[in-house]
This record gives structure tokens, sequence and C-alpha cells, in this order.
């Protein structure tokens, strides 16, 4: 069965052009396209969607008050924000809201591809527009949340740790380590409460700093 895709922005020729671009990939299919963001709860109420697709800046609802919204009622959803914007506490705004992928809109088809596949998999994408931003200088000087000295984990922890920070999904590290989903799933769980960071973002911070990779 194909992934199913809703876009919403508030320009046309954006929804034009993705939905174009999206039904070309293989794999996926556009159910629907929106320009108001205020319209989004109710075509999700009588359709099935596994992926909104939804710009950052909107009238009415910004991606990520839309977010909130679909993640409250539609938790099955996932979310990926398409946007121009590059600014470090926007990104960290949307992942806390519960996007599940953040990519620019100067992405090339290769990248939305990827990102799309990821997030329909269950898994987080960052690009690397998205990466290099969270974690410059200037970014990095607001990451106080990241614990000072090093936090002790298992040997297996700090296996996965290096593997998100090396941007692998669940299911990649699940393969490489020769081990499920499901626990890799409870290891991830237990890391942030440890690391008492909220996401990825703030695990690949961590391993940075500590210079895990």
């Amino acid at each position: 069965m194909p992934t199913r895709v809703l876009i919403t922005d508030d320009h046309q020729i954006v929804l034009d052009s993705l939905s174009l671009l999206i039904s070309t990939i293989p794999s996926m299919e556009v159910v629907g396209t929106l320009n108001d963001s205020r319209k989004v709860l109710d075509f999700l109420d009588v359709n099935e969607v596994d992926v909104l697709v939804t710009d950052l800046s909107m009238p009415y609802l910004t991606g990520v008050d839309l977010t909130l919204q679909v993640r409250s009622t539609f938790p099955h959803v996932k979310i990926l924000m398409l946007t121009v914007s590059e600014d470090a506490d926007t990104i960290r705004k949307a992942f806390q809201a519960g996007i599940s992928g953040y990519v620019m809109k100067k992405a090339n088809r290769a990248e939305l591809e990827r990102a799309l596949t990821t997030v329909a998999n269950g898994d987080k994408y960052f690009s690397e527009a998205v990466m290099k931003e969270l974690l410059s200088p200037s970014a990095t000087q607001a990451a106080n949340d990241i614990p000072a000295e090093p936090v002790a984990v298992t040997a297996r922890e700090l296996e996965i740790i290096r593997l998100i920070a090396q941007e692998l999904s669940t299911t990649e590290i699940a393969e490489r380590l020769f081990i499920s989903v499901g626990t890799v799933e409870t290891h991830r769980h237990n890391i942030l409460r440890k690391l008492d960071v909220k996401n990825a973002i703030g695990i690949i911070k961590y391993a940075i700093k500590h210079k895990l990779v």
C-alpha cells in the first residue's frame, strides 16, 4: 500500500509543484492539497493520511500550531515540515511540537524522497542543512540543557548514541546491532531519560559535546 501524503501550503504554485513531484516518487500517493491550514483537521477526519507535509509560515495556523493540533487529534499521522527557515530555535520548536522531519524547500527530489520514506517508516529525518544549523556555534551556545559531564550509560546505550549521531534510523540500528526494533526503542527511551533530553537532536548534541563521534 502506498504512503498517503497530504500537503498544505498557502502558496498554490508550491502545492502544485510539490504534488507533481511527490506523485513521481514510488510508493507515494498524494491524497490531497490544501492552501488553508485550518482545513487540515477536517480533511484528516474523513481521509486516511500517513504523512502530512506542511509549511512553517502560513496564515491562520503556523506549521508549529498545526503540528500541535494534528499530534493531539491524529497521533498516527507523521509530519514533515518543508520550509525556508534555517533558524535553529525555530527548528527546535518544530521538533518539540512533534514533527518527524524538517527539510528545506531548496532540497532536491532525492532528499525529499529520503525524508518522506524516513518519516513514513516512523523515524526522524534531519536534512544536512538542518544539522549544520543545529550544530553551529551559535546554536550549540544555547544548548545549556545538555549535561556538562558525561552521564553513566551502558556499553549498549553508548553504541546506540553513536549510531543515532551517525543519523542511522531505528531499523538500521537494529540491523547493525542484530537486535529487535523494539529493543532499540527501549534503549532510546532510556537514553533520552538519562541524558534528560527530548529527542534525537539532544542525543546528537550530547555525543558531539562529549566527543563520542
